[in-house]
């Protein structure tokens, strides 16, 4: 591909700086930004992914240059090349236009679709380009993007779509609209077949486009700065007369508000894609590639942490427990993640409303299994999520469910968000509806407690298989202080609280709401937090080993039995 060539055609889009203000300057050498107006050196700048050196902003890139960074060389094999479509409304001068845009870019249409290898991944990838009529959607848009979502479904392949578009393409009216419903209803049918798709939004990506197949990936990537909305900008505040805030419709403003998984810079674009596609292989059995499970060299013999324990137990009351389980310095959830799963990438947002950070999730690999990690954050917020947090949970579960992944779930919370935000985004409605889809999750579920568990707001993430605790974590319908207050109208009497409610580890088991409870060192940090998370990614592994042998219905069936026979009224 001749680089200079297509730098060139870019430079009359996207600078501003006529040949009179550089009257000296050999043309396609040096460029002006046109977001910060600085010169630049155009081979610097296609060295850096077409990237402005000075202000890091993003110049738009063509749909082969695209390909060429993220395919792996040679590997791409284009579908449908001489696709185009015809003029459904007679619109005067279209096909004219058409033949225009079709000479200038060397393009027969807005997107390029094939197949191809990215880190040696097999996928169907399709790439818009916004020089052919701003990408708008047609019928040859829509057509080129359904084939390519049929034939990933039939092949059993992935699909990774590049957006970039002005939305439907008016000259073709109602025909450019169907397409909205055309292509969803292929992706839909992919989705349907267990099939991965990501799509990576690019600057600008709005109108029909966003409202369909670009906003319905199962992780929803974007560049830095890409304008991303519905309505553009400028129809916003004509239509409203209301002044947008800085940064609105930006990749960032809709990673906030929790409708992308990920900002992710183009130098990194490949890598994150590849990592992704070989995340969601979906292997019969671990791969040889399982990392060995750690050793704790130089730790205290078993006998000797088990005497030490028994000796700990004696001393320890229930409300030395609930102060242990808030301790400050006790390792949080994203330790627990660091230590023990690798390959993890971070997704957000609920896809409705906002990203909550009091919850982190993603998936990651557990001695080569993919898996979906999920874990209350202590240090935000205290760890008391919001209705967008559990929707977000929901989310990655169902997702988990999608790719026969299983969930772990590390919980830390004194109990849910509450307040007048809450209430009006429905708490209760977002923790019923957790609670009510784990129960029959077909994958395997596993909750471990690591700090307190407090409420519903623990309830939401802890319908598992299994229910697992550290020995100084607690587990209870809410927390001493609020028992007392409640019962007793005396919030002081938490201690007396905390001795009647039976939230212990210990006590826990013995009720049959756990079933492991794993030992803590005497002053745990993270430090040695190792002690812990040895023999925990032990239990792990042998529960991933017996649950991931079950079918879907058997996983549900058992998780219901689990729930079914606590708190019977025939007792013992």
């Amino acid at each position: 591909m001749n680089l200079d060539h297509v730098f060139k055609k870019t430079n009359k889009r996207i600078f501003r700086g006529g040949a009179d203000r550089r009257p000296e300057v050999p043309e396609g050498l040096l460029s002006k930004c046109n977001m910060c107006g600085g010169a630049i050196v155009t081979e610097d700048v296609k060295k850096n992914y077409y990237i402005c050196p000075r202000c890091k902003g993003y110049f738009r890139v063509h749909a082969r240059e695209r390909i060429h960074r993220v395919a792996d060389e040679g590997s791409f094999e284009e579908w449908d090349r001489d696709l185009t479509g015809g003029n459904p409304l007679d619109y005067p001068g279209y096909e004219e236009k058409l033949a225009a845009t079709r000479l200038k870019t060397g393009l027969e249409e807005a997107v390029v679709t094939g197949k191809c290898r990215i880190d040696g991944q097999e996928t169907v990838l399709g790439v818009m380009d916004g020089r052919f009529l701003m990408a708008s959607m047609g019928e040859a848009v829509g057509e080129k993007i359904t084939r390519a979502a049929e034939r990933a479904t039939k092949e059993r392949l992935p699909l990774i779509l590049f957006t970039c578009s002005g939305g439907a393409r008016m000259q073709e009216g109602i025909f450019s609209l169907m397409q909205m419903a055309k292509t969803s209803a292929a992706l839909k049918r992919h989705s349907d077949a267990g099939l991965l798709y990501v799509t990576v939004l690019t600057d600008p990506t709005t109108g029909g486009v966003t409202a369909s197949f670009a906003m319905e990936g199962d992780i929803i990537l974007a560049e830095p700065g890409a304008l991303i909305g519905f309505a553009g900008p400028r129809v916003i505040e004509q239509t409203t007369g209301q002044k947008l805030p800085k940064g609105f419709q930006r990749a960032e403003f809709l990673l906030e508000h929790g409708f992308i998984d990920r900002v992710v810079e183009r130098s990194e674009l490949k890598k994150t894609l590849g990592d992704l596609l070989r995340l969601h292989r979906m292997p019969e059995q671990r791969t040889a590639e399982s990392r060995e499970p750690r050793t704790a060299s130089g730790c205290p013999g078993q006998q000797a942490k088990k005497n030490a324990a028994v000796q700990r137990d004696a001393e320890i009351t229930a409300w030395d427990r609930v102060r242990l389980s808030r301790d400050k310095k006790r390792p949080r959830g994203h330790a627990y993640i660091a230590a023990m799963f690798e390959d993890f990438y971070e997704f957000h947002g609920d896809r409705l409303f906002a990203d909550d950070a009091a919850v982190l999730g993603g998936i990651a690999t557990f001695c080569g299994c993919p898996v979906t990690v999920i874990s209350q954050e202590k240090d935000r917020n205290f760890g008391m999520c919001s209705p967008d947090g559990y929707r977000k949970a929901l989310r990655l579960m169902r997702q988990a469910e999608k790719f026969g992944r299983p969930v772990i779930c590390f919980v830390d919370t004194p109990g849910a968000a509450c307040g007048v935000e809450a209430e009006e985004r429905g708490q209760g409605e977002a923790i019923a509806r957790n609670i009510y889809e784990m129960s029959a999750l077909k994958v395997p579920v596993l909750t471990v407690i690591i700090g307190e568990g407090g409420s519903g707001g623990a309830l939401a993430l802890s319908v598992g298989n299994e229910v697992w605790m550290l020995e100084n974590s607690v587990y209870s319908i809410l927390s001493p202080e609020g028992f007392a207050s409640i019962l007793w109208k005396d919030s002081k009497r938490a201690k007396h609280a905390a001795e009647c409610m039976r939230l212990t580890a210990a006590e826990l088991k013995a009720a049959g709401i756990v079933e492991q409870v794993f030992q803590e060192p005497e002053h745990f940090t993270g430090e040695n937090l190792y002690q812990v998370t040895e023999p925990l990614e032990k239990a792990i592994e042998k529960f991933l080993e017996k649950y991931g042998a079950m079918s879907g219905q058997e996983l549900a069936e058992q998780r219901y039995h689990r729930f079914r026979q606590l708190g019977t009224i025939e007792r013992k």
